[in-house]
């Protein structure tokens, strides 16, 4: 999951369809700054290729990410020169400084499998929060609103290299587990395939809001978001 293979197309499969990272991150931004106004300096949680951490580069003065996927690190510091992307597990992270603001996007906290692991990752951004610093976190879908079932396909091509992706989720007790496969065609190159599976959790939303308050942060749910799923915005006390 999230390996070389993957790390290569990534923003080009989520760019072409349609994904905007522009959009999502300026509402971030704005949510944040309406308890921080003067936020200056945020950290990306789960920052893969830094899709999203690039346009947080235009809008705030500093900006640093931390990624558990070597190759997604790789392509996020190519992308980003000069800006510090760490290898690390958001359950368990010390930079030795602190932020204005932190965020994890793109359902990348729905990997924490139990409600006590969500904890510990709420618990490592509050550390690096300053006093009054803002964690805003982009769920995966709860509970209560997972399509079972879901299949969805697109086929996208930029600069020769053309890519499908087909995915399917499917329902497992607390969790979804979702099927995708690539490929991945150049010419002379030939058609590679491979498959991802995620297995993400599906928190409901209250569980969600039980981990905040325990980690310290008064939270908000707003659900008109652009990624479709709301976001969590939780002030530390």
């Amino acid at each position: 999951m999230y390996g070389a293979d993957l790390a290569r197309v990534y923003d080009l499969v989520h760019r072409e369809r349609g994904k905007d990272y522009r959009a999502e991150t300026e509402a971030v931004a704005a949510a944040a700054r309406r308890s921080r106004p003067g936020a200056g300096r945020l950290l990306d949680v789960a920052c893969g290729t830094g899709g999203h951490l690039r346009h947080f580069a235009d809008l705030f003065e500093h900006v640093e990410g931390v990624e558990l996927s070597a190759p997604m690190a790789e392509e996020a510091r190519a992308a980003l020169p000069g800006v510090s992307v760490h290898a690390a597990d958001m359950r368990d992270f010390r930079l030795g400084a602190t932020f204005d603001v932190v965020t994890c996007m793109f359902g990348s906290v729905g990997y924490m499998t139990s409600v006590a692991e969500l904890g510990q990752a709420l618990t490592m951004f509050a550390r690096h929060l300053e006093p009054g610093g803002v964690a805003v976190v982009d769920p995966w879908w709860f509970y209560e609103t997972f399509a079972d079932g879901h299949v969805s396909a697109d086929i996208v091509a930029v600069d020769g290299v053309t890519v499908s992706r087909v995915s399917h989720s499917a329902r497992r007790g607390r969790t979804s587990h979702m099927d995708v496969h690539f490929v991945v065609a150049e010419p002379g190159a030939g058609a590679q395939h491979f498959v991802d599976t995620h297995i993400i959790s599906l928190f409901s939303r209250a569980e969600y809001e039980q981990a905040f308050r325990e980690a310290g942060f008064e939270v908000e749910y707003l659900p008109e978001a652009p990624s479709g799923r709301g976001l969590f915005v939780g002030v530390l006390v």
